[in-house]
This record gives C-alpha cells, sequence and structure tokens, in this order.
C-alpha cells in the first residue's frame, strides 16, 4: 500500500476536532499528515489547551464549547477523542448526536456509547440526518488482522472451526458491574478484543467464562453465530513488558497466529509429517509456514505505530469514504452493535 501524504490530496474534508488529551496528541491529530484532513477548529474545555494544540497542530481557531464551534465553522466532518461523564457516560455519545444534527460526519474514539440503549439513540440520528458515523476500531485496520481476514477468505485455509483471542484485562467483581463507573475501565479495553473476535468471526450466540477475583481475569467459551467456537482469554495480571496480545485462527490442516500484533506467521495446508517416520522438520517449500515481521532499522511508515496499530488506516478510511460518497466498510454501527452486545453479556 502507497501512502498519500496530506499535503499530496487534491480533495480534503474540512474537520473540526473535539477533545485535547493525551491518547488524541499521541495518535490521532498525528494520524492527519496521512489523510485527506484540513483541519479547521478545535475544541476542548480548557480553551487554553485547545489554542495549544491549535498551534501544534495547525488549526487556525480554537473553542471552549462545541456547538459555538459548529455554528461558525459548519465543518464537513468532526473528529471526537474524550472522556466520560461523572457517572459514567460515554461524553462522545451525546457530542457526536450534537455535531450529526449540525450537519457533520462524525469520526469517534472508542467506546462509541455506555451500552445499547445509548448506541440506539446515536443510531437513529445518524438514520434521521443521513450521516455517516464510524468508530476508530483500529484493531481491524491492522495490516496483521486485515492480513488475517484475507487469509480466512482463501479457500486453502479451509472453513474456519476456531479461534483464540488473549488480552490483558480485568473484568470487575459483579457486584460492581451494574456500576457505569465501575465498568469504565473494562468498557474502554473490551473493543480491541471484541472487535477482532467479530470482524474475523461475526455475532456471538453463547458465552459463558470462568472469573477469578483476585486479578480479575477471565477465560470465555464462545459460540459463534456460524458454528465457529472460541475462547476470549482476559489475562489481568499479565506482565506489563511483555507482549499484551495473541491471535489464533484455526482452520482445516491449517491455523494464522499473531503475536504482539506484528508478528504474523501462516501454517499452510498440506505439510506432511509422518509420525514416527519424519526426520526432518522441514516441510516443502510450497506448504512451508509463512512468516512476516517488520524491520525497525529504517525510517519507513511500516514500522511506526501509528501505521502498525491500525490508526492512519482507520482515519483514511473514514476521510475517503466521506469525500467519495460511500458508506465505510468497517467500524460502522453495525460493528459496534456486535461489540456492546458482547459487553451486555459480560455485565
Amino acid at each position: 500500500m502507497s501512502v498519500t501524504y496530506q499535503f499530496e490530496y487534491a480533495d480534503r474534508l474540512r474537520c473540526a476536532f473535539i477533545g485535547a488529551g493525551g491518547h488524541s496528541y499521541r495518535n490521532v491529530y498525528p494520524a492527519f499528515q496521512y489523510a485527506p484532513v484540513e483541519l479547521v477548529a478545535i475544541c476542548d474545555v480548557d480553551l487554553d489547551r485547545a489554542q495549544t494544540y491549535a498551534r501544534g497542530f495547525g488549526a487556525p481557531t480554537a473553542y471552549a464549547a462545541h456547538h459555538a464551534m459548529l455554528a461558525a465553522e459548519r465543518p464537513d466532518a468532526v473528529f471526537i477523542v474524550t472522556s466520560y461523564t461523572d457517572s459514567g457516560d460515554v461524553q462522545a455519545t451525546a457530542l457526536a448526536e450534537d455535531c450529526l444534527r449540525a450537519g457533520a460526519h462524525v469520526w469517534m474514539e472508542k467506546p462509541t456509547a455506555a451500552g445499547l440503549a445509548q448506541l440506539d439513540r446515536l443510531e437513529a440520528v445518524a438514520e434521521e440526518t443521513g450521516l455517516t458515523v464510524m468508530t476508530g476500531l483500529k484493531k481491524i485496520f491492522t495490516p496483521a488482522i486485515e492480513k488475517v481476514a484475507a487469509i480466512l477468505r482463501d479457500p486453502d485455509f479451509g472453513p474456519v472451526s476456531s479461534i483464540a483471542v488473549r488480552y490483558p484485562q480485568a473484568l470487575p467483581a459483579p457486584a460492581d458491574r451494574s456500576d457505569d463507573v465501575a465498568m469504565i475501565g473494562f468498557l474502554d479495553h473490551i473493543f480491541h478484543p471484541a472487535a477482532i473476535l467479530t470482524y474475523l468471526m461475526g455475532p456471538v450466540r453463547r458465552l459463558s467464562y470462568e472469573w477469578e477475583p483476585r486479578t480479575g481475569a477471565s477465560v470465555s467459551s464462545l459460540l459463534f453465530e456460524s458454528g465457529a467456537i472460541g475462547s476470549l482469554h482476559l489475562a489481568a495480571g499479565s506482565a506489563p513488558g511483555a507482549p499484551l496480545e495473541r491471535v489464533e485462527v484455526i482452520g482445516d490442516g491449517a491455523h494464522v497466529v499473531v503475536d504482539n500484533g506484528v508478528r504474523l506467521t501462516y501454517y499452510r495446508r498440506g505439510v506432511e509429517l509422518p509420525y514416527g517416520r519424519s526426520a526432518s522438520f522441514i516441510a516443502e517449500d510450497e506448504v512451508a509456514p509463512l512468516y512476516w515481521e517488520p524491520e525497525f532499522s529504517l525510517g519507513q511508515l511500516y514500522n511506526k505505530n501509528l501505521f502498525y496499530l491500525g490508526y492512519v488506516p482507520e482515519v483514511v478510511h473514514f476521510c475517503e469514504s466521506v469525500l467519495a460518497g460511500k458508506p465505510v466498510q468497517k467500524g460502522t454501527l453495525a460493528d459496534v452493535r456486535m461489540i456492546l452486545d458482547l459487553y451486555e453479556r459480560y455485565r
């Protein structure tokens, strides 16, 4: 994939941004260097901070109130990266509704909403206005997971039979799960493994799990609508300096593994190593495993986390889809519904 720099695009979206926090500073604003974005304004409740970000990222105007910004700037699209209310609601949900009613498409960071009821209201406004809402589900825009999806579509992989995903996240105690504030951390992070599961496997029909009270770790058994099965290991208590994630998908005589988000191994069908008779573990070249991992010596785009973590691809997908007048293909409200359905099952 060849990347187009921001200044090379002939057409750009006039975009505003609500939120001036640390996450957006590291990961979202910098992605605009590679997207068709003309940043016209930044809004934050801390006006000084909004003005600082405006100077740093080239926006001509800063605001402390989003209604004032929407009325004055009339942006084509708004990016929203905010936090939670004191009661545990997702601030971005109501903000997105305001932006849609003001005539702007919306890209919003996950989580989209604190539950299915809030998602229903947002979806109703999106349908009423006919505008796009996309959620930043970065995991399904990573090169590794996109390649896994392509492998699963290959007839040589065979029908998918099972999947195993590991992600370091604690599940609060049962008594705390009705408390929106106590569930913030879980809501914030379940979007990542759930996005991978639902993107690769589709909706979950049934879920059961075991929960460990000291760390909040859990292991879930999943049955998908397709008939395939899976496990989700929420590995709370794992070492923070170790690789945090693993994805493994099993087909029919083949499987694919992603470790640490960037090491992809495809064990292809057709290897013959007869038990008790194989003197070598080396498979024939035409069926030998395929392995991909980026190098980190050169100043390439593929080894920047803005790319291998999926931030630039998701921002570009949103902008180019809106410019072309086409619906987004990933990060849709339908995708979010599958994730929030899984979240509410855990609650």
